[in-house]
């Protein structure tokens, strides 16, 4: 997994050194237009535009309901698109009229969610009534509870799982959002929840368009009938009352993956698919690097406002190792190695305990020791508090990995596309090391040593790139003292 460094001694960033970003009065004027025949006397809260690649967004949650008094800018709902999610400050001041549109419902940007105005609430659209899998109108059927259940059981069970595969969830196993449009399809066409998750989409990000599920349907009726038999009622039964009865016995827990959860795990499995993923290692002594840090932080945080932490000082070391190794700095494209020539660097943030993104540093070959401070300052915080935007996530070309300010002493990484390669800083421990000394030749000291792992993409990275890279990174690192200057 990708490993993150978390608070404390985590990362840092700044106001004027992280490029461009769609600040709240841009975010709260995006998300604002006059209604439809109102005279000015309402606001429609139409799904803001999240950056430029950004064609849709999905309400996670509203933080106001009908009839609700909201004050300018005040939170009104969080919303979240593939890059980033986010809160939406309110464009007006007035009493929240109507939500148009549901937590989970995902909609193309300009759509109107909501209405603000100075009157009291619309009144409440009754929503559809819902059936449960496995439950009709009249009330919930039992399920079988062992696995000697009888044959009625056994029909019970397999008429419950069938409704369960009819049911279209919002979101797929894989972290795809399917819009009402798309579920309305299937369930009218009686596709199963596993079949709709097998279709390939082609809108943005993988999303699954109209186009996509009716071309679906056309090679699904022309296909011949033995290609698309069913699963054995039999096969379908046992698991059904296998699981049923697993769950039965208390001894297990179902926990549903939240929205960041799945699309971390569709963005990590995505990166093994794409590339040869390879790690190396190698151990750096950072006796001097710690002392310095130690005799300069306090004057620092005084000085810059921001601690002083060990990233700033990784990445600088990873920009130099980069300077010399440009293709470490890259992407492929079929068969086409695109190098880049400016050096943007990610930084894992950790969000809770479960959670990560990974906010980019950018033009980090321009920036010096204190700027990088400043900039991982800056990123971060504004991770921790939903302040991202869309255009923060992107653009990276290299990532760079603090698992040591969690405890890990090593880590294998998994590479962020289209990047090649991402490198993961260890923890800082005292062991004794032996070390060539002219006067007294090899003695025995205690030395504050540390691991590099650096995974690449083994397409076009060999071993002896990657071995170049980390000596270069361990030169640097090896070369502050406590008079070194930054």
């Amino acid at each position: 997994e990708v490993e993150v460094e978390a608070s404390g001694d985590g990362m840092a960033g700044s106001d004027d050194e992280v490029g461009e970003q769609v600040e709240a009065e841009d975010v709260r004027e995006a998300a604002a237009q006059p209604a439809e025949g109102t005279n000015g006397d309402a606001v429609d809260v139409v799904m803001p535009k999240m950056g430029e690649s950004i064609i849709e967004g999905t309400i996670i949650a509203w933080h106001k309901k009908p009839g609700d008094k909201v004050g300018m800018d005040e939170t009104l709902l969080e919303i979240a698109t593939d890059k980033v999610d986010t809160e939406v400050p309110s464009p007006a001041e007035g009493t929240l009229q109507e939500i148009l549109v549901e937590e989970g419902e995902t909609v193309e940007v300009g759509t109107v969610i909501a209405r603000i105005g100075s009157g009291s609430a619309a009144p409440k659209k009754k929503a559809p009534e819902k059936v449960a899998a496995g439950e009709s109108r009249s009330g919930p059927k039992a399920a079988p509870t062992s696995a000697t259940a009888t044959a009625d059981d056994v029909e019970v069970a397999v008429s419950e799982t069938d409704a369960t595969a009819r049911v279209i969830s919002k979101t797929g196993s894989d972290g795809r959002f399917f819009s009402p449009l798309v579920r309305s399809i299937a369930e009218k066409e009686g596709l199963s929840m596993r079949e709709l998750e097998s279709i390939d989409g082609s809108g943005h990000g993988g999303r699954l368009t109209k186009k996509d599920i009716v071309s679906y349907l056309e090679t699904r009726k022309a296909a011949p009938a033995e290609t698309r038999k069913p699963e054995p009622a039999r096969a379908t039964a046992a698991r059904a009352v296998e699981a049923t009865s697993s769950m039965a016995d208390g001894r297990t827990e179902i926990i549903e993956m939240d929205r960041m959860r799945q699309i971390i795990a569709s963005h990590m499995i995505e990166s093994k698919r794409t590339s040869a993923h390879v790690t190396s290692f190698a151990e750096v002594d950072v006796t001097g690097l710690v002392s310095l840090r130690n005799a300069r932080k306090d004057a620092f945080l005084e000085r810059e406002g921001v601690k002083l932490t060990f990233t700033p000082f990784f990445v600088k070391a990873a920009v130099e190792a980069l300077r010399e190794h440009p293709i470490l700095n890259s992407s492929v494209e079929e068969k086409r190695i695109i190098v880049k020539k400016d050096i943007h660097v990610g930084i894992a943030v950790a969000i809770g305990k479960t959670g990560l993104v990974v906010p980019v540093i950018k033009n980090a070959g321009d920036k010096s020791i204190t700027g990088l401070a400043r900039a991982a300052a800056d990123v971060a915080e504004r991770a921790r508090n939903k302040q991202l935007q869309p255009d923060d996530l992107q653009g990276g070309t290299f990532t760079v990995t603090n698992i040591g300010s969690l405890g890990s002493v090593m880590g294998t990484p998994i590479i962020p596309q289209p990047q090649v390669a991402i490198l993961a800083t260890g923890a800082i421990k005292k062991r004794p090391v032996v070390i060539e000394d002219d006067r007294l030749g090899d003695v025995i000291a205690v030395r504050q040593m540390m691991y590099l792992s650096l995974s690449y993409d083994h397409r076009i990275i060999d071993g002896a790139m990657a071995s170049s890279f980390l000596h270069r990174m361990i030169a640097e690192l090896e070369s502050y003292t406590l008079d070194s200057e930054f």
